[in-house]
């Protein structure tokens, strides 16, 4: 099973193509780096210098979208960073949030998403592609495997269906996972990659908190009864609080935990952290590896809290305490 970890572009890209360069000698299969425009680093920039300056770590979007960003200029910077890579990138694409709203857009719709996979996934082969009449191919084309995120049931078989493999954002809990896993074999076998938010500690309870602003918004964004289900009961309020750019990328992550204390309780908080996430002990989280591994999970997506800091203790304690406890 492969094991990556999620990268915000928060810091100037030589500071960042440093710290992959870090991550890859710490090693880690791969690094991810997710796209919002207003919030990081452009994702394909980044990833084109993280791929001069490193030799073997796998690198991916996770993940750009098709709404800010048309399909044939998805393609095409893709293409260019693959060649940069050969072998090592892959294209993760998903609605597009946190690049979306804060620029007054609209998430995909499904027949959206669907129409703009197909289109990349075209140019991308070097195949024809029509733009409303125009016949356009996409000169000196390179194959990159295109993965879609995906959480609802029906981007789950969309990934499925027409994705070299499916990012799944559902977390770690076993029976929610197999219910996503089944979704996605429901529209065809590709590779499984799942994230998680991760933490080596001895004091779940109290490193737990931090992952207040996540669980509630997971649970305000339709996922109440997806995370009762599994035991972790949120009270939602009526509306979000409201922090910038929104509580999931809030500026002060301290502040969005304060924020979010009267909606979720520690227990509850520490529920989450103990089914959804991969907290705890080096020898606990090698062991739920362990477990993916063996449920035919392909490749682990690693996430620490927070937007615009670089995850460095997640990759030192990762590396120093769970590789060598998975004999890595």
């Amino acid at each position: 099973m492969r094991i990556g970890v999620r990268v915000p572009p928060c810091v100037p890209v030589p500071e960042l193509v440093a710290f992959v360069q870090e991550v890859e000698r710490r090693g880690f299969d791969d690094v991810w780096f997710p796209d919002s425009q207003l919030l990081w680093r452009d994702v394909f920039a980044t990833a084109a210098a993280a791929a001069a300056g490193t030799s073997r770590i796998g690198l991916g979007t996770a993940v750009t979208n098709v709404v800010t960003r048309h399909p044939s200029v998805v393609a095409g910077a893709a293409r260019t960073v693959a060649e940069l890579a050969p072998g090592r990138f892959a294209l993760g694409v998903g609605v597009g949030n946190s690049s979306v709203v804060p620029a007054g857009l609209a998430p995909s719709t499904r027949a959206g998403l669907r129409a703009g996979l197909r289109v990349i996934r075209s140019l991308l082969a070097g195949e024809a592609v029509d733009f409303d009449g125009v016949r356009s191919r996409l000169r000196d084309p390179v194959a990159v495997p295109l993965h879609l995120a995906a959480s609802g049931p029906r981007n789950l078989r969309l990934a499925g269906e027409i994705a070299d493999g499916a990012i799944l954002l559902s977390g770690v809990a076993p029976e929610p996972l197999e219910a996503a896993m089944r979704q996605v074999a429901a529209g065809g076998t590709v590779p499984i990659t799942v994230s998680a938010f991760c933490r080596v500690t001895d004091s779940v309870r109290l490193d737990a908190r931090g992952l207040k602003p996540v669980c509630l918004s997971i649970a305000a964004n339709g996922g109440a009864e997806f995370l009762a289900a599994a035991g972790v009961h949120v009270r939602v309020p009526e509306r979000l609080p409201r922090l910038h750019p929104d509580l999931l990328h809030a500026e002060s992550w301290d502040s969005a935990v304060r924020a979010c204390e009267s909606f979720v309780d520690d227990n509850t908080a520490e529920l989450f952290a103990r089914r959804f996430c991969l907290y705890g002990t080096a020898d606990e989280i090698a062991a739920r590896l362990t477990e993916l591994a063996r449920s035919g999970v392909s490749a682990v997506l690693l996430q620490h809290v927070g937007s615009y800091d670089l995850p460095r203790q997640l990759a030192a304690d990762f590396a120093g305490r769970v590789l060598p406890a998975l004999g890595r």
